[in-house]
């Protein structure tokens, strides 16, 4: 038989039933979802499925954050569906690396744009970075996740996390900036001789700084997102 053959190229990339449960990494970069009643998931990350699936678009952003946040904000990363059902569902976005967490009664903050999926069981509320409204053209938004339940977040390679403690606070960019721990609040600081290095704008000076006691989870990337232009 060839070494190329049809029939190997088959078995080394065929679907295979690791019996993890719910989540379960198929690959490094797509998520297989057992579905058997409802799971939340970033809209337009459906790559494939089996089954009997119900797909339902919520918008995020609609969640009591006033009707000109609505207008402003409308990019993918922006909004969320809604799957019902029960079959086997696939979940990719854009080659982005998975990673699950199973979380026991504790909370993380996540990018609005890096969150793939989550049960039903977490509680989820949308906070928006005031601070940087006026001075980001995107990623403005984060949503706090908290519960018992499983959370799959994506990074553009492999995520670093970084320890937060009172002593040593964390600066990072925050387009670089993934997740960080719940019991975190982030400070927005501006950094003038930065823009000496980088003329990309007065964004390029924006730092967020940790403090306290936790972590802080970023990618080697920076993720620059644009909020749709609406006439």
């Amino acid at each position: 038989m060839s070494r190329f053959s049809l029939q190997d190229f088959i078995k080394e990339t065929e679907q295979k039933d690791k019996g993890e449960g719910l989540f379960e990494l198929e690959t490094p970069r797509m998520l297989e979802i057992n579905l058997n009643k409802q799971i939340w998931a970033k809209a337009g990350s459906m790559v494939s499925y089996r089954g009997r699936i119900k797909f339902t678009r919520e918008g995020v952003l609609e969640n009591g954050l006033g009707t000109l946040l609505k207008k402003a904000f409308t990019g993918e990363g922006a909004s969320l569906m809604k799957a019902e059902g029960e079959g086997t569902l696939y979940l990719a976005d854009q080659g982005k690396k998975i990673t699950i967490l199973h979380l026991q009664n504790e909370s993380i903050y996540v990018n609005g744009n890096d969150l793939l999926a989550f049960e039903p069981s977490i509680n989820w509320d949308i906070k928006l970075m005031k601070k940087i409204a006026g001075m980001m053209s995107g990623g403005l938004f984060n949503i706090r996740l908290s519960g018992t339940g499983m959370v799959a977040i994506t990074s553009h390679y492999e995520p670093l996390t970084l320890k937060v403690t009172k002593n040593n606070p964390v600066f990072t960019d925050p387009n670089a900036t993934v997740a960080w721990s719940g019991d975190l609040q982030p400070d927005f600081v501006t950094d003038i001789s930065l823009k000496t290095f980088f003329g990309r704008g007065s964004g390029e000076s924006i730092q967020m700084k940790f403090s306290g006691d936790g972590f802080v989870v970023v990618q080697p990337f920076e993720e620059v997102y644009y909020a749709e232009s609406k006439s």
